[in-house]
């Protein structure tokens, strides 16, 4: 059985094709050996079907916690500046997403009031103005870049003002959580550690200034919430609002990118969809499904022994859930490598499943929805402005996303 490597992840015609890369994987079976990123040791695994994957997502035996597991296998690896750099920043993730309960669901439960479905549908007349606002922008140019004109300021835009963070600041973490997410696993992983560094002592300052100042925003919010019992430590605090703001776009970013690239290379929907906006629900779903903004879940690590198609996942070796092959897998959709956006039942995980399931799904879906009608009724004449094969990908094993989409209209 061929071991798969992060570098067959991050490959342009992987990003190019992700459901064609996909349906090569799940051919090789549904358990792969992976070769880890440096710092977890040797034994890593990747699920390719619907079926395994829900299983992973949703089973206590997979945990989160890179403290109990993947310290333990930096402390037995060699102590080199790769394996280092990354350890730190291990050390540093405290969130929601890098934890077990009890503390998740502490941590879930303090920010989860400010995405609730009733919180975000409130959201929705600001976020119409600022997609309006942002097309009146370019309007007479006649062209745009839509992911650094459009795809990107919108949902940093959102989450900022959710946050209290000065909007000014956006193209500054949009640098930083590119260079992380570029690098962490990549050639330069000292950049990715400068990045993040510069991005902590940012937020420190801004909870510094909250304190002094708290006004009604999530951040102050969250203080308030720290300082008001042993409910939130500090690194918990930071961790939490640098997941928030990288995971607040990054993620909607790609939804929008992606999903209007499917649609300009699939006219036929796009212009059902603008014909039709009964639709939207269900083509947002359809393009979280095909696009896969998403393509691999974070790591689990396994609390003991486990038996997956008869092959042994050692206790502390590493599991990741290829969402992008579960989301084309034949026994869970039909004909799932056709963009469909009448399609139904459409269970897809482009969210993830069980406890760590995506806070921000509410707010993602609504962004995406409000971006991608906006487009299509604004710009009917919306077309690309290069050859696909020409579009260039981030090279993240994680997150599928355009670097530029240049489109005239």
């Amino acid at each position: 059985m061929k071991q798969i490597s992060f570098a067959d992840l991050l490959g342009q015609e992987t990003k190019r094709d992700p459901v064609a890369f996909a349906a090569h994987l799940r051919e090789q079976g549904p358990l792969l050996p992976l070769m880890a990123p440096f710092g977890f040791g040797t034994g890593a695994w990747m699920t390719t079907t619907y079926e395994d994957a829900v299983a992973v997502l949703k089973d206590p035996r997979f945990v989160k916690d890179t403290l109990k597991f993947g310290q333990a296998e930096h402390e037995q690896t060699s102590s080199d500046e790769r394996e280092d750099i990354f350890k730190r920043f291990l050390a540093f993730r405290r969130d929601m997403l890098t934890v077990d309960p009890p503390d998740h669901t502490r941590l879930r439960g303090l920010v989860s009031r400010a995405f609730t479905p009733r919180m975000i549908e409130q959201l929705r007349p600001r976020i119409q103005q600022i997609a309006d606002e942002l097309l009146e922008a370019v309007q007479r140019s006649g062209r745009m870049d839509l992911i650094a004109d459009f795809a990107f300021p919108l949902p940093i835009t959102v989450i900022s003002e959710m946050l209290g963070i000065p909007v000014e600041d956006r193209l500054q973490f949009r640098a930083w959580s590119q260079t992380i997410i570029a690098n962490s696993v990549g050639s330069q992983p000292q950049e990715a550690l400068a990045a993040l560094e510069a991005f902590v002592q940012y937020i420190k300052a801004f909870l510094v200034a909250k304190r002094a100042h708290p006004a009604d925003d999530l951040t102050s919010a969250l203080v308030e919430a720290e300082e008001g019992g042993d409910r939130l430590h500090e690194n918990e605090l930071i961790s939490t609002i640098f997941l928030l703001i990288v995971a607040g776009h990054e993620t909607t970013v790609n939804l929008i990118g992606n999903g209007m690239l499917a649609l300009l290379l699939h006219p036929g929907q796009m212009e059902l969809l603008r014909q039709n906006s009964s639709l939207l629900p269900s083509a947002i779903e359809e393009l979280l499904r095909y696009t896969a903004p998403v393509t691999l879940s974070t790591p689990r690590w396994a609390s003991e022994d486990i038996v997956m198609h008869g092959q042994v996942i050692r206790k502390g070796e590493m599991v990741f859930v290829s969402l992008v092959a579960a989301d084309i897998d034949q026994h869970q959709f039909t004909d799932p490598q056709v963009l469909d956006i009448t399609r139904r039942e459409n269970q897809h995980l482009a969210f993830g499943k069980g406890i760590h399931y995506c806070l921000g799904a509410p707010l993602a879906r609504l962004e995406g929805q409000i971006a991608i009608s906006t487009l299509l009724q604004r710009l009917p004449n919306l077309r690309l402005a290069c050859e696909p094969e020409q579009l260039m990908w981030n090279p993240s094993p994680i997150l599928r996303g355009l670097t530029s989409l240049p489109v005239n209209f």
